[in-house]
């Protein structure tokens, strides 16, 4: 059976709030948003892998934001080159959501014995979000590629 949804343009307006897989931008910004709130709440020990998952998590929602503020005031003008650079950037994205996720892991694995236990149930929650939040990076990175290539 054939799928009423035409893929060959990118939407413009409120368009992004009802096409697939522009209608990812919310919940990517909302668990975006989460893991940089529950890691700055934290104890930062140690500093390195938790700077990383700072620096991606406010990279990305930033990055999400403006992607999306341009998505929805049709800045892309329905150009194929425009669907390329949005697999680009939520690849992008996924991959760099994946290595803080697994850093992130790593430290909270660390810290179990020995630290204060609010400061290892929000990295838990932060490990969570972050996972979730690499699965729909990585959800509108294949739906992207599929856009992309109707083009």
């Amino acid at each position: 059976m054939a799928s009423n949804t035409v893929m060959g343009n990118l939407p413009s307006g409120m368009g992004i709030c009802t096409t697939i897989p522009d209608i990812l931008y919310l919940p990517e910004l909302v668990f975006g948003g989460l893991v940089w709130i529950l890691v700055a709440c934290t104890l930062v020990v140690p500093a390195n892998p938790q700077g990383w998952v700072m620096f991606v998590s406010v990279f990305c929602f930033v990055m999400t934001f403006i992607w999306m503020v341009v998505f929805a005031c049709g800045g892309h003008r329905n150009s194929g080159s425009w669907a390329a650079a949005d697999f680009a950037y939520h690849g992008l994205a996924a991959f760099f959501y994946l290595s803080a996720s697994v850093a992130l892991a790593k430290v909270t694995l660390d810290m179990k014995d020995g630290t204060i236990l609010q400061n290892y149930q929000l990295d838990i929650s932060a490990v969570v979000f972050s996972y979730m939040a690499t699965l729909l990076y990585f959800i509108h990175t294949v739906l992207s590629a599929i856009r992309w290539k109707s083009f």
